[in-house]
């Protein structure tokens, strides 16, 4: 082989090799910072990972706020009007969250299911509902209907 062409093969394969190099480190970062969105229900029936980061949403359960008196720490309970999580927090939170209103909380699921907060969100009006907890909602109101359908209902 021509010494020039040596030359040039080598080459093209550094910068391959250098842009390979670039695109995993790239995607290894990604998929460390992506955030999925589960529902209460994926979350109760073991769809969602254990111990790596998530979101999750639903409407706070009327009565199921638990506040521990001596710290920051709250239990509370989030449902998609199926099934319910509960979420363990500590910290202060958004002025807006309240018992029957919508949240996204982002944290880690333990062993038993619980999910384990270090993040809580609170919808900013009367109107709004995040997109994901929306469509949970609606895809469980749904199930709900064409199960009472077919019941006779």
């Amino acid at each position: 082989m021509h010494p020039q062409r040596k030359k040039k093969l080598w080459l093209i394969l550094l910068v391959m090799a250098g842009v390979g190099i670039a695109v995993a480190l790239a995607l290894t970062a990604l998929q460390q910072n992506i955030n999925l969105f589960y529902t209460p229900s994926q979350i109760a029936n073991g769809e969602a990972p254990v111990n790596a980061r998530i979101r999750a949403g639903g409407l706070v359960v009327d009565g199921s706020v638990a506040r521990d008196p001596d710290s920051l720490a709250v239990q509370f309970a989030v449902t998609d009007g199926d099934k319910q999580v509960l979420v363990s927090y500590s910290g202060i939170l958004p002025d807006l969250f309240r018992e029957g209103q919508g949240i996204v909380a982002l944290g880690r699921v333990n062993t038993d299911g619980m999910l384990m907060a270090d993040e809580v969100l609170a919808k900013h009006d009367e109107e709004y509902m995040p997109p994901e907890v929306a469509q949970a909602m609606e895809k469980v109101n749904q199930m709900k209907r064409d199960a009472d359908a077919a019941s006779g209902y």
